[in-house]
């Protein structure tokens, strides 16, 4: 059996696996992704692209894709645990600051399409059966359609969900807490007094039972809408079980009495509340990201933004080990920066599993008025929009001099350019090269030079309030690494490899 060669093997072509499929290609890096689907997941699943998703995505040239596949329905604020305050995204100065209503399989459709302008493909219909790995690769072996596939890459990224199949043959412990609460989802049509206003807070559109039952009700595309549910029934049901409207049914009977009932199911799945995380994210040569690394709740929205930031922070690090700019130091940030942050979200969602059931005893309603008033405070809901976003990340960067903007994400600058063109910052981002932008009168170009294949240098001016440094130096992922000062040199070493001298 011919084994055929590729750089990186992504293993599951959802969110996070194409997303980092994506960023590989976009530099020129060669990437197979195997999924064991026979077609694209059609259910709506993730129901919302959080603000620095969005951003991250307009880095590509993404959003307006996106955007364009959204539902027409602008969610007042983000929330936390359902409670009924808007979360003010708009205080962490974002050009997105309400969470966009784009199902998962909007968001796959458009880095699919993505994937395919720059020469990449799923090979679908492909289920891992093997995997080897040594010093310089992997390698494995897949049944597909026309027989067994082995495929060698020198890396391997898992994006292979919850129930990871790589995850499995290497024998990763995922520890964590079991589920407590069994829930389900389902793509349906409904009948009655359907809420279709095109705006609102999520906390309108939850309703509960004293006996245990709970739905949430978002508009979808077509007519359809998507309902998270779950009651006495759904809670004794096997995960494989198909969801049925007599279940259903019990649940809109219980919170919505008999002004809602469900004509057709479309597309259905149950989830749980169990949480776990992977205590190393690379085992040698094989990466986890997504579903594979971290599981949780769904309260708050975060899983799929979580996995596609994690491949945003992994796909230019794999590229610069595989061009030869980078080695094991640069990839072990993958770890440093992204289990710290999933395991913030697992803590999250633990607590809002807490707040949001439906039991009053034991002071729980007393909690939530108390939440509730603490986030009516400007500061608390700051803090909390700030980490229900995902804006207020803040990564290490140890050679540069110290400034308030240094590890933060890049604000997308409306910028001036020498020859009097308009753009905005993430216009220089499309590339998912290193961006050196000279906003003042410091000489960079010739300490930039022996980078300039990796990092692009821009002299402009921002058009309104700046970043209060001269000069910044900004990650493909859109964090910034170095806000002016000393250091400059050592932090292009560091994040982009040795220097090459131009001729």
């Amino acid at each position: 059996m011919n084994v055929q060669v590729t750089g990186v093997i992504v293993v599951g072509a959802g969110g996070a696996g194409l997303t980092l499929a994506t960023e590989l290609a976009l530099v020129g890096v060669p990437a197979v992704v195997l999924d064991r689907l026979p077609g694209s997941n059609l259910q709506s699943r993730a129901g919302a692209i959080q603000p620095r998703t969005a951003e991250m995505l307009a880095l590509r040239g993404l959003l307006d894709d996106a955007l364009g596949r959204s539902i027409d329905y602008r969610l007042v604020g983000g929330h936390f645990a359902g409670l009924p305050v808007p979360l003010d995204y708009a205080a962490w100065d974002t050009r997105y600051p309400h969470p966009v209503l784009l199902p998962q399989d909007q968001l796959e459709a458009v880095l699919e399409d993505r994937l395919a302008e720059l020469g990449g493909q799923v090979l679908r219909e492909h289920r891992l059966t093997g995997m080897q790995q040594d010093a310089d690769g992997v390698t494995i072996t897949a049944t597909a359609p026309g027989g067994e596939l082995s495929l060698r890459g020198r890396y391997l990224v898992a994006c292979d969900g919850a129930h990871s199949s790589v995850r499995k043959i290497i024998g990763a412990d995922f520890p964590g807490e079991a589920a407590t609460v069994r829930m389900g989802t389902a793509d349906l049509l409904l009948t009655g007094d359907v809420d279709d206003s095109s705006s609102g807070h999520i906390s309108s559109r939850i309703h509960t039972s004293p006996q245990g039952h709970f739905a949430m009700i978002t508009p979808l595309a077509n007519g359809l809408h998507k309902l998270i549910f779950s009651g006495p029934q759904t809670m004794l049901a096997e995960r494989d079980a198909p969801v049925t409207p007599a279940e259903v049914r019990e649940v809109l009977r219980a919170t919505h009495g008999g002004a809602l009932d469900v004509a057709e199911i479309r597309y259905s799945s149950r989830f749980s509340n169990a949480s776990r995380q992977l205590e190393q994210y690379r085992h040698g040569r094989v990466f986890f990201a997504g579903d594979s690394a971290h599981i949780h709740s769904p309260a708050g929205g975060q899983g799929l933004n979580l996995g596609v930031q994690d491949a945003f922070n992994l796909g230019w690090k794999l590229a610069a080990a595989l061009r030869g700019d980078a080695g094991e130091e640069l990839l072990d940030t993958y770890q440093s920066e992204r289990h710290p942050v999933a395991a913030r979200v697992l803590a999250l969602t633990r607590a809002q599993g807490v707040i949001m059931g439906p039991q009053r005893e034991g002071g729980l309603g007393e909690l939530r008025d108390v939440l509730t008033d603490l986030l009516r405070l400007p500061e608390a809901n700051r803090y909390m929009a700030g980490v229900m976003a995902g804006l207020d990340l803040c990564l290490p960067s140890p050679d540069a001099e110290a400034h308030p903007l240094l590890g933060l994400r890049m604000p997308d600058l409306d910028l001036l350019l020498d020859d009097g063109e308009r753009i905005r910052f993430s216009d220089l981002t499309r590339s998912g090269r290193g961006v050196l932008l000279d906003l003042g009168d410091t000489p960079l170009a010739a300490a930039a030079a022996p980078w300039s294949d990796r990092v692009t240098h821009v002299r402009a001016r921002a058009e309104a309030a700046g970043t209060g440094a001269e000069a910044v130096l900004v990650r493909p992922d859109g964090y910034v690494c170095w806000a002016g000062g000393a250091g400059l040199t050592e932090t292009l070493t560091r994040w982009f490899g040795p220097g090459r001298p131009r001729g």
